[in-house]
């Protein structure tokens, strides 16, 4: 368990890779009313960008990335956000990443 800070991003969002973590889930709770940006996309080796999701929500609620579910890094929007990350401690491997070039918008 441990507090993740992030900085607001501008919209539209570039991202330039997805992350996943194939040894266990990993969750994200915001302290203190953060809407933060969700961009995911399934588990499997490879990421077909149309198969790509992003949300935004309300401030109150968490995310639970399953393990292996490829996802972007927090991303808030107005202010610093503050996170409570529950993740799998231990020994081995637990983080890919994938170059993926792709422009998040949302209305």
């Amino acid at each position: 368990i441990s507090i993740f800070v992030t900085q607001p991003i501008q919209m539209p969002l570039e991202l330039t890779f997805l992350e996943r973590h194939p040894l266990g889930s990993q969750a994200f709770m915001p302290l203190h009313g953060e809407r933060f940006v969700v961009v995911v996309a399934p588990a499997g080796d490879v990421i077909d960008p149309a198969q790509v999701r992003a949300f935004i929500t309300d401030g109150r609620q968490g995310v639970n990335y399953r393990a292996g579910t490829w996802h972007a890094i927090q991303s808030v929007l107005e202010r610093e956000g503050e996170f409570l990350v529950v993740d799998r401690g231990g020994a081995g491997h637990n983080c890919d990443e994938h170059p993926l070039a792709v422009q998040v918008t949302l209305e």
